[in-house]
C-alpha cells in the first residue's frame, strides 16, 4: 500500500475517527484505525464494538492495499505536520507504514487487517432524510439531559420516536437524568412514520454531532430493533442502540401547573450565575422567591456567605418560594433562543415545566431542591 494526501485532509478525516478510538483498550487492534487504499482515495474505519465510523477521503494512490495503525498516534503526527504539507504512507514489509512529509520520518508498527472487527451489516428496514440542521437542533436541545450514570443505562442516550401530539405525529427526541427532562419534536420525516421507539448512546450522539457541524444537506438514517446507521456525504457512523427500555416520560411532565413566570431569559440566565458564585456545595443550589412581578434569587452558603438579586418579572400569581440547581436550570436556559422563557410552576416539591415563546417544538422539566 502506497498513497500521498495533503496533511489537512488526513487530519481531517483522522480527527473523525480517532474519536472513536478510547484510550485505554484491553484489545490491541481497537487502538488502530483501518486504512484501505484503493482507486482515487482511501478510507479510514475505526471502532469500538458499539459504534463504527467509516471515512472516505481523496488521496493519490499508487500501490493500493490495507493495513491497520494506532489511531491516536497517527493522528498526533498529522497534528503536528506543518500545515498544506503533502504526506506519503507507505506499508514496508507487511508490517510496517513509513509515514514521510518533507524532512520528517516515522514508522509505525502496523496489525493485520484481518483481525480488525467489522460491525456486521444486519438489515434496516426503517429509512428516511432528515436535514442536517435539523438533527442538530434535536441534538443540541436534548443532549444536555442525558444521564451519565451508568447504572441506570437506559438513560444514557436520547429517545428517538415518533409521538403523538395534539398537532399530530411528530418526530421526538427526549433525554433526562431524574433531575431535568428536554423533549423536542419537529414534523415526521417520510419512511419514518413506523419506525421504532429507540435509544441512541451517547457516545454515538457526540459522534455524530460533530460530523453535522462540516455538513450541509441531508443526513441519511436507517435503523432496526438494535442498530442504527447515518450516513453523510463522505462519513457512516452505525452504532448499535441501547438494549433498553426507556421510562414513560410523559408521567413527570405536568400539566395542571397554574402559576405562570415570565421573564427576560438572557438577565435571568446571569443572574442565576451571578448569585450561584457563592455556592459552594455540589448541587448550586438557588432560592427562587416570587411575587408580585418580581422574582428575587438568594444563595446562602455557611462556608462563602450570601448572595440577593432582583429581577423585574411578570408573574401574577401567590407569593411562594422554591429552590433549583443553578447549573441545571442553566442548562435549560441556554437552549432557549427567544428572549423571553416562561416557567409554569405549581408548589416548591412539584417539577417546573420551562418553555422557549420562540420554540413551541421544545418543553424542559425541571425538578425542585430543597434549599
Amino acid at each position: 500500500m502506497k498513497f500521498t494526501i495533503e496533511r489537512n485532509s488526513l487530519l481531517k478525516a483522522l480527527g473523525h475517527v480517532q474519536s472513536v478510538v478510547e484510550r485505554r483498550n484491553t484489545i490491541p487492534i481497537l487502538s488502530n484505525v483501518m486504512i484501505e487504499a484503493e482507486g482515487d482515495g482511501i478510507s479510514m474505519t475505526a471502532t469500538d464494538l458499539d459504534i463504527a465510523i467509516i471515512e472516505r477521503t481523496e488521496a493519490g494512490v499508487t500501490q493500493p492495499g490495507a493495513t491497520t495503525v494506532p489511531a491516536h498516534t497517527l493522528f498526533d503526527i498529522a497534528r503536528k505536520l506543518p500545515d498544506g504539507a503533502e504526506v506519503e504512507l507507505n506499508l514496508e514489509d507487511g508490517d510496517r507504514l513509513v509515514v514521510r512529509a518533507g524532512r520528517s520520518k516515522f514508522t509505525l508498527a502496523c496489525l493485520d487487517k484481518e483481525d480488525f472487527p467489522i460491525m456486521s451489516e444486519s438489515d434496516m428496514p426503517h429509512r428516511f432524510a432528515i436535514a442536517a440542521e435539523e438533527l442538530k437542533r434535536l441534538i443540541d436541545k436534548a443532549r444536555f439531559a442525558i444521564s451519565t450514570e451508568e447504572t441506570r443505562y437506559y438513560l444514557n442516550g436520547i429517545y428517538l420516536h415518533v409521538a403523538n401530539s395534539e398537532s399530530g405525529d411528530t418526530l421526538r427526541a427526549v433525554a433526562t437524568d431524574g433531575h431535568r427532562l428536554a423533549q423536542v419534536e419537529q414534523s415526521v420525516p417520510d419512511g419514518a412514520t413506523g419506525m421504532p421507539g429507540i435509544i441512541v448512546p451517547r457516545k454515538t450522539v457526540t459522534e455524530v454531532r460533530k460530523l453535522i457541524d462540516e455538513y450541509e444537506g441531508d443526513v441519511a438514517i436507517a435503523l432496526s430493533d438494535t442498530k442504527i446507521r447515518f450516513s453523510f456525504a463522505s462519513a457512516i457512523i452505525t452504532s448499535k442502540l441501547i438494549d433498553g427500555t426507556f421510562p414513560d416520560y410523559s408521567r413527570v411532565i405536568p400539566v395542571g401547573n397554574d402559576k405562570v413566570l415570565e421573564m427576560d431569559c438572557r438577565l435571568f440566565s446571569q443572574a442565576v450565575d451571578r448569585v450561584s458564585t457563592i455556592s459552594s456545595d455540589k448541587t448550586r443550589s438557588v432560592k427562587l422567591s416570587l411575587s408580585e412581578n418580581m422574582l428575587k434569587l438568594s444563595v446562602n452558603s455557611p462556608d462563602s456567605g450570601t448572595a440577593r438579586e432582583e429581577l423585574a418579572a411578570s408573574y401574577t400569581s401567590d407569593s411562594f418560594e422554591i429552590g433549583f440547581n443553578s447549573r441545571y436550570l442553566m442548562d435549560i436556559l441556554a437552549q432557549v433562543e427567544g428572549d423571553m422563557v416562561q416557567a409554569y410552576l405549581a408548589d416548591p416539591s412539584s417539577p417546573t415545566v420551562i418553555k422557549d415563546l420562540m420554540d413551541e417544538a421544545a418543553l424542559y422539566v425541571l425538578m425542585p431542591m430543597r434549599v
